[in-house]
């Protein structure tokens, strides 16, 4: 493993100044950061409340956020990691090998393992799940049927993939997706994650107020992921900031273990984003594809750095006060910026 870069006073002030901004503009009611290394190192940053009407306390480490979209490259990413070494699932094989019979005819059923995990299946770009809502069929099937909207091959960020893919895990372990999960990060030891609902307590940041009391708390934030119980491969876990970088620490152990491995092979690009920006498995690939990053919706993103060995967690809120949350980008820029320049 490359020696770990430590975070300069600079730095670490740069975080804490966007973080701070964040709060003081509205973008949200609060949010934690910790920007670490995979040597130990962790500069724990935090503003604002957890919510202005049932959590006037700060954030911290141990605040647990609905983190949307990380769901992806935190249970269903790694568990398809797993299931491939294991031999359980093949990256170059269609996903109908690996869910309940399905006919190998439709058109998403041809999608690889390969094309779900970094979105280029051409499945269908709009989840709305509640479409299916009369129909008895599995979900699997429905997800199959539908026609692609692209050719395989071209990128668009897509979260019917994960969705098939946590169905796929459910299915060649024969256990939920969220008892995979659950086993996983117990053996990580990020001990606070979880799949949803939660218990609404202090330390569970609400996700959503109306007028002045806080709607949704301690259930998931994705409608999509809700349909289903609030367990999905997309979306619906929920953790605090110390146990994703517990995880991190993890991925950047170099060639010490399986996941670390595997963060290894998912950092070659699979397909251009945009200029300069390319996808790999699961990840988003910067900065001449040495820094992988992926967003929650929410208001959340994990950045990595395997060369210096450095990463940054964000936990926002930041829809809990609704449109605003587009007031996060300069947070994202500038963790991207500080991983990138090191």
């Amino acid at each position: 493993m490359t020696q770990a870069v430590p975070f300069t006073i600079a730095e670490t002030y740069a975080l804490q100044n966007a973080l701070g901004k964040l709060v003081a503009e509205g973008a949200g009611p609060g949010g934690v950061v910790i920007c670490g290394t995979a040597a130990g190192d962790r500069n724990v940053l935090s503003d604002g409340v957890v919510s202005p009407f049932t959590g006037p306390g700060a954030p911290d480490e141990a605040t647990v956020y609905d983190i949307a979209s990380l769901t992806k490259v935190t249970a269903t990413w790694p568990l398809v990691g797993r299931a491939v070494h294991a031999g359980l699932m093949d990256l170059d094989a269609p996903v109908r090998d690996f869910l309940p019979p399905v006919d190998d005819q439709l058109p998403g059923a041809r999608a690889t393992v390969r094309q779900l995990l970094s979105h280029t299946s051409g499945l269908r770009v709009s989840t709305r799940l509640d479409l299916y809502d009369l129909t008895e069929e599995p979900l699997h099937e429905l997800i199959c049927r539908e026609p692609l909207e692209n050719l395989p091959g071209t990128h668009r960020y897509i979260n019917r993939g994960f969705i098939l893919l946590g169905l796929a895990l459910a299915h060649v372990h024969q256990q939920p997706l969220d008892r995979l999960a659950a086993a996983l990060w117990t053996e990580l030891g990020m001990h606070a994650t979880a799949y949803g609902p939660l218990a609404q307590s202090p330390r569970v940041a609400p996700t959503e107020r109306s007028g002045d009391h806080d709607r949704l708390w301690g259930a998931v934030h994705d409608k999509n992921a809700a349909i289903m119980g609030g367990v999905a491969g997309h979306a619906g876990a929920f953790a605090p900031a110390a146990d994703l970088a517990t995880y991190a620490e993890h991925l950047l152990a170099g060639d010490r273990t399986q996941l670390a491995g595997w963060l290894r092979t998912s950092l070659a690009p699979q397909a251009e984003i945009e200029p300069g920006l390319r996808r790999g498995l699961a990840w988003a690939l910067a900065s001449g594809d040495t820094v992988a990053y992926h967003h929650g919706f929410t208001g959340t993103s994990l950045y990595l750095a395997p060369v210096t060995g450095r990463y940054v967690v964000i936990l926002t809120n930041a829809v809990h006060n609704g449109a605003s949350r587009t007031r996060i980008a300069p947070l994202r820029e500038c963790a991207l910026k500080t991983l990138s320049t090191s």
